[in-house]
């Protein structure tokens, strides 16, 4: 007999690839559409698996798959604020923005599903996943400013000028991606230098801090 038409060999996956597999397909539909529009069938179709199986690796169901892929993509935008500390601080933090709005910009319209709350699946745990982003990214950028204890005053700078880049992403999303994102970016960079010479003019330690940036620049 001639030998059968070669058909694509199915490729077993261990567990922690069949996992990455469900969240990357998870990811993408959560991407474009809100978590509470996406069913357990919806991903497991992405994923070219069986809806059990979605199950035997999520048993809490889509609220665990979720909650899974919300890390997935925390993990991710946690990695966007890890730059070398090489240089001067305004550009290390623009290629930190480039990265981040990068992932806006990739994950689309799923942006305020998936790190901004407002889902029907929403919980205390998603909420405190979220926030963990904008802690590490605070984090990040305290250590490039070569502060080891900063304080209130520098801290609240901070954490609003994140806020702030939070909210102009969405915005961003909302005017149909306009201005281009290096206009954004850059936008974004000189908001930083505004707001911590606001503070400066009330905080010594920041204005210790805009007198370096301004002998870097």
């Amino acid at each position: 007999m001639p030998p059968a038409a070669s058909t694509p060999a199915y490729r077993r996956l261990n567990v922690e690839e069949r996992r990455s597999q469900l969240l990357d397909a998870a990811l993408s539909l959560f991407a474009h559409r809100a978590p509470e529009e996406v069913s357990l069938d919806d991903v497991a179709e992405a994923a070219g698996v069986s809806r059990p199986l979605v199950y035997r690796y999520f048993p809490g169901g889509k609220q665990q798959l979720y909650e899974a892929a919300l890390r997935s993509a925390a993990d991710e935008l946690r990695q966007c604020f890890d730059e070398p500390r090489e240089g001067p601080l305004l550009p290390r933090l623009a290629r930190a923005l480039d990265r981040y709005l990068g992932f806006v910009d990739q994950h689309d319209a799923g942006f305020s599903a998936l790190l901004q709350g407002g889902s029907v699946v929403e919980t205390s745990r998603t909420t405190a996943i979220v926030d963990g982003v904008r802690r590490a990214a605070a984090v990040h950028i305290l250590s490039h400013l070569g502060v080891a204890d900063p304080g209130p005053r520098l801290r609240m700078t901070v954490r609003m000028w994140i806020t702030a880049v939070e909210a102009a992403s969405l915005i961003w999303l909302d005017e149909d991606k306009q201005p281009p994102l290096d206009e954004l970016r850059d936008w974004l960079v000189e908001q930083f230098g505004a707001v911590l010479s606001v503070t400066a003019r009330r905080d010594p330690q920041t204005a210790a801090l805009v007198e370096g940036l301004a002998a870097d620049g």
